[in-house]
């Protein structure tokens, strides 16, 4: 039986797709950076080995998977390759190993990691499931009918699938290191919807899925009396958010979801019109969307003391607008501060208005230095070209988070793509510490 290698198994794909390999009975193993990576951690309790990389790893008889990061010069790579060992890129391969299930692709500019794991959550109660979320969570079970998994636009990767079912959230730019402006956005998804092979599930309040055409039904929800699902009666307590769902403007039944942003409606409605399309049980869809207790680092919140401490991947303008959003309608009487790290220079760049302008719906903000990327690590801006943008905008370090002690019973958002998680540890760490 062949040992699978992963070149950066670290990886927010290449974890939980190791991890589905081990839990299906291959043997697994990896290699990556050492510096700690939150999508580790499943590796571990896996007891799948992460090697630090090393040109040796790389033996004869193995089957290499190598994450999309990772260049030809990259040692191990080239290692492969001077054995004349095949390597396998991993949206190529993940593209093949979807062929053994019914599977359900989730794409999108925003939303697709919480919406994956809401639907794996659902879905997997009805039927033998297996998943990859973004999250770097992966489960592999034996026998599965269904393979629900998160397919990212970058770099048009998710071309490599050809899945059944495709659950497109929104299209809006992102990425300009790589896409040139929306209209070269709206081509990737386009050429993405023409390989899919049952149906899509689109949100139909996006004017940019309207665009969208293929050979397949189109099945659109959201708010709007056009959708084919469509909410209504959105009521948000102490509990989360109720909603009714009509299918083609007939009753269908009431959900209830522990999320209170607009957009986890959306999601939840996602999730109901593929199971409704593939008529798994209504009352496990009710069941599973009221039990979902979220994905990681999608509005991960714990109490410390008198404030709530919010762990948030958002690192677009319109994320960072929803996840203040949603903050609101949860925490109505308390004030917001955002803690946010800018991830790439040219997203920054991009969207230097958009961010000032997503960034001031809360009610203090505090940035930290941009957060370079494996694609490129300088440019020619600085983190003071968005703090001069927003009133009253403060920077911050990890030695200076002692400052957000005064927002006594504040919720503080720490939000970014890149390594923002080293300022909440930073301030947690400030209130154990003894005087």
């Amino acid at each position: 039986m062949t040992k699978y290698h992963f070149i950066g198994i670290k990886g927010t794909g290449m974890s939980p797709l190791a991890q589905i390999l081990h839990d299906t009975g291959h043997d697994v193993q990896g290699s990556d950076i050492e510096q700690y990576i939150f999508t580790q951690t499943a590796l571990e309790e896996k007891n799948i080995p992460v090697l630090p990389f090393d040109k040796n790893n790389v033996e004869e008889g193995q089957t290499i998977i190598a994450g999309n990061a990772f260049g030809e010069q990259h040692e191990e790579i080239q290692a492969a390759n001077e054995k004349n060992i095949p390597i396998h890129r991993y949206h190529h391969f993940l593209g093949e190993y979807l062929s053994n299930f019914t599977s359900i692709a989730v794409t999108g500019s925003h939303g697709k990691t919480s919406t994956t794991g809401l639907l794996a959550h659902v879905v997997g109660a009805a039927k033998p499931t297996s998943y990859l979320i973004g999250d770097g969570t992966g489960k592999g079970s034996k026998g599965s009918e269904y393979f629900v998994f998160e397919a990212c636009e970058y770099r048009r990767h998710f071309l490599s699938y050809n899945p059944d079912y495709a659950i497109i959230t929104n299209i809006d730019f992102d990425h300009p290191d790589y896409f040139s402006d929306l209209k070269d956005v709206i081509s990737a998804f386009q050429a993405m919807a023409m390989q899919v092979k049952k149906a899509i599930i689109a949100c139909g309040d996006d004017a940019n899925l309207q665009e969208i055409h293929a050979q397949v039904p189109v099945v659109f929800y959201g708010f709007g009396d056009h959708n084919d699902f469509q909410a209504k009666n959105v009521n948000r307590g102490d509990e989360g958010t109720t909603f009714d769902v009509f299918v083609r403007n007939t009753f269908y039944g009431t959900f209830q979801i522990p999320g209170y942003g607009t957009h986890n409606v959306l999601n939840a409605l996602a999730v109901i019109a593929i199971c409704h399309y593939e008529t798994l049980p209504m009352d496990i869809i009710k069941e599973q969307l009221k039990s979902f207790t979220g994905v990681k680092r999608r509005f991960s919140e714990k109490s410390v003391g008198d404030q709530i401490l919010i762990d948030d991947y958002a690192h677009h303008p319109t994320e960072i607008k929803v996840t203040i959003e949603a903050t609101k309608y949860k925490y109505k009487n308390r004030e917001v501060v955002a803690i946010f790290q800018p991830h790439t220079f040219t997203r920054t760049k991009t969207f230097l208005d958009e961010f000032a302008a997503a960034l001031s719906e809360a009610d203090h903000v505090y940035l930290c230095d941009i957060f370079g990327s494996a694609r490129e690590n300088a440019g020619n801006l600085s983190i003071e070209n968005l703090i001069e943008k927003i009133p009253n905008a403060q920077f911050i370090t990890e030695d200076k988070v002692d400052v957000l002690k005064k927002y006594k019973d504040g919720v503080l958002l720490f939000m970014g793509a890149g390594d923002i998680q080293k300022f909440q540890r930073a301030y947690e760490e400030t209130l154990t510490a003894k005087p």
